[in-house]
């Protein structure tokens, strides 16, 4: 069994009298893609949230290469290794596609003289190397996904959450991203990923774990969860398509 990197142990979150996350509890491994999925309200952002130390559990802990991360702030957990992208893009939108990345860059503490090359090939790596010296503003919104993209990568994570990477996107960009995603897996980056575009989901994830107010109702192979009782039902039926056989 591969080393555990990224594990989440009975997550609980209130809000008042609301419980948003009841007992959450997963791991994932080097080198995994894992999808998070999940009706919407399901708690799949709330948990992202705690992950990456943006709310704090009501209960329940979060480890990172079995290091309790729980308390920790953001910061902190990013420079431990872990990276998030937002739904909506949040690149700063005064500077150049190209500084937005070596900020990326020198928060992950990487040496400030390097920076710019760096940068250059991370560009290079999510296919935005043309608009390198253009302000982040005026991205359209496939660019700016990938910006976003980049900005995480350039940290140099150890494990990468990203959400909704894929939304609003065309389908080539899709394919572009799916590929970009796919080869994470080489670094042993785990990848945990928030996506309601299930052709790729179901494409590219070696493990699917499923929402469903708050609670988990399903953690395994996309073809099992795809034929889950409870995961239909969540999903009022037609959502998830196990992919075709080869």
């Amino acid at each position: 069994m591969p080393e555990s990197m990224l594990a989440v142990e009975a997550v609980e979150k209130n809000f008042g009298g609301l419980s948003v996350l009841s007992g959450v509890s997963f791991d994932a491994h080097r080198g995994e893609i894992l999808s998070l999925i999940g009706p919407n309200g399901a708690g799949k952002t709330t948990l992202f949230n705690i992950i990456a130390g943006a709310l704090a559990p009501s209960g329940g802990r979060v480890r990172l290469g079995g290091r309790d991360i729980t308390r920790l702030r953001p910061n902190a957990r990013c420079r431990l290794g872990i990276a998030r992208t937002f739904q909506i893009p949040q690149p700063f939108a005064s500077l150049s596609v190209l500084e937005n990345v070596e900020v990326a860059l020198e928060f992950g503490h990487h040496v400030s003289g390097r920076a710019g090359g760096r940068a250059a090939d991370w560009l290079k790596r999510v296919g935005l190397s043309r608009w390198s010296a253009e302000p982040a503003s005026s991205l359209p919104l496939g660019a700016r996904k990938k910006l976003e993209l980049a900005r995480a990568l350039a940290t140099e994570p150890s494990v990468i959450l990203l959400d909704e990477v894929m939304g609003g996107l065309a389908p080539e960009e899709i394919a572009e991203v799916s590929a970009i995603i796919r080869s994470l897996k080489q670094q042993d980056i785990v990848v945990v990923f928030v996506e309601h575009v299930m052709q790729a989901v179901m494409a590219i994830a070696d493990r699917i774990i499923v929402l469903h107010q708050g609670r988990l109702i399903a953690n395994g192979l996309p073809a099992e969860v795809a034929a889950d009782p409870a995961v239909i039902e969540a999903y009022l039926g037609g959502a998830l398509d196990a992919p075709a056989a080869d």
